[in-house]
């Protein structure tokens, strides 16, 4: 396929005016003495180019996603309809909260949801993100153990953590102390009491965790923590296992970050966009960022005088947009929000049951959302690796699931098929799984190769991440 500078013929798509500019008001270093170099094609040669780069990408419409750890699954498009609404998204961030009460609404509303789902007494929607949520809520219990005149340096994390829990508990100055697993996949009690001293001022957990297996202690570790006055901190990223079965507030967390562009079904990829709400326990709903969003039984309004709030982590307030989809998400789920969860592990645990004899399966547990195969078997015998084993379901009109994460599964295929999915998609990829694993024996070569059938074919990832080529030189 053709660049757009090589497709350029000369014809403009639109002419702005016929007449010419005068343009000596300006100061002659100011102006161009060469041409912009713009490729000019016609407005429909440049609508068919940009149609079909699209078609080269590939998205959920498209094909099955098995993306593990990101939930990568089907998101209503009344969602993109509600969110585009005139005014919802010609609201200036600087109106009165008078003339906004319909926002705000919206989203005291969301928080209220929220609240209910996690169990959690407070909630703010400003962080951006998932990890600006996980880094919210360090701040938070940072600030805690400030007014409580203490200093705590140490973050306990567990060795299959997502990398960005080290990342942010870091950024907030903290010292971090890894956890291992034991051969159930989960947190080591024995090896978290060895870690404990009045120096620790939270563990980081994602439950259920990284290899799609719910912490079976976590009461435990809950009562061990508590114990020596410090706190724990759940990262919210597979919270689509557990809606309406159990909460965070429950298993005896104190901070909760969620990832709505996760859980509640709103766009993700590409960067953006997304948002990451944090919902505390009573103890801390003070040290909240401000403005939260309040109601007084009459009217709806931002309030800000929150006694040890750690200040705004985010210009106005969050990704409105994805607040808006993601409360029409709950509104029309329901109480069905549980259904989702249901449909989540059992569609996980039938690919699991139906793959663990082709692969490895390091941890053979009953998993949750999500789990994770092993490609040592492949490569051992065959010498087919994972990214081999990735590269080639790409052949097959699947998108390849996390590889190499988490990092205490060596060769580590991590799946999630999400609730969305139907049986017969889960069908499918099961067979395509079991075609690879059978030419990894009968013709290893075709899948060392692979992808053959995609625009663009092996490239060195490594170079392309340190040093990407954005530019086009015409020759």
């Amino acid at each position: 396929m053709k660049t757009i500078f090589e497709k350029s013929n000369g014809i403009d798509g639109i002419t702005f005016t016929d007449e010419k500019e005068d343009l000596s008001f300006l100061k002659e270093n100011l102006l161009r003495k060469t041409p912009v170099g713009l490729p000019q094609v016609s407005e429909l040669e440049a609508m068919r180019h940009y149609k079909e780069l699209s078609d080269k990408n590939f998205c959920i419409e498209k094909g099955f996603y098995p993306l593990g750890s990101c939930t990568m699954k089907y998101n209503p498009k009344v969602n993109e309809l509600l969110a585009g609404l005139e005014n919802f998204c010609n609201l200036h961030p600087y109106s009165d909260d008078s003339d906004c009460q319909g926002a705000l609404e919206l989203m005291y509303k969301l928080q209220e949801a929220l609240k209910k789902v996690t169990g959690m007494e407070a909630v703010t929607l400003q962080p951006a993100a998932g990890a600006h949520g996980e880094l919210t809520g360090m701040m938070i219990v940072k600030k805690y153990f400030e007014v409580k005149g203490e200093t705590r340096k140490k973050v306990i994390i567990p060795d299959s953590a997502h990398g960005t829990n080290p990342a942010s508990a870091h950024l907030c100055g903290f010292e971090i102390v890894p956890v291992k697993s034991n051969d159930k996949g989960q947190v080591d009690i024995e090896a978290l009491k060895e870690l404990i001293d009045s120096d620790v001022a939270a563990i980081m957990m994602t439950n259920p965790n990284t290899l799609g297996i719910f912490e079976e202690n976590v009461l435990e570790i809950s009562k061990i923590m508590h114990d020596n006055g410090s706190l724990l901190y759940y990262d919210g990223a597979n919270f689509n296992a557990i809606m309406g079965y159990t909460n965070p507030k429950l298993m005896g967390f104190d901070v909760v970050h969620l990832n709505l562009h996760k859980t509640f079904s709103t766009p993700h990829g590409g960067g953006g966009p997304g948002a990451g709400p944090v919902c505390v326990a009573e103890h801390l709903k003070e040290f909240l960022p401000v403005p939260v969003i309040a109601f007084d039984g009459k009217k709806y309004f931002r309030k800000s005088n929150l006694k040890h709030s750690i200040g705004s982590v985010k210009g106005f307030f969050g990704n409105f947009g994805v607040l808006v989809r993601a409360y029409a998400y709950i509104l029309m789920m329901g109480k069905n929000l549980k259904e989702a969860s249901e449909n989540a592990v059992l569609n996980a645990n039938y690919l699991k049951e139906k793959l663990k004899s082709a692969y490895l399966l390091p941890f053979d547990e009953p998993c949750m959302h999500e789990f994770v195969l092993s490609g040592e078997k492949q490569k051992h015998e065959n010498g087919v690796s994972t990214l081999n084993i990735a590269k080639a379901l790409m052949d097959e009109n699947t998108h390849p699931p996390t590889v190499y994460f988490p990092l205490i599964v060596h060769e580590a295929i991590m799946i999630e098929p999400t609730e969305s999915e139907t049986k017969t998609v889960l069908d499918d990829f099961v067979s395509v799984m079991l075609k690879i694993a059978a030419e990894a024996k009968t013709n290893p070569e075709k899948l060392i190769s692979a992808p053959h059938t995609t625009p663009v074919k092996r490239l060195d990832e490594t170079l392309a991440a340190r040093k990407p080529d954005l530019k086009f030189i015409s020759q």
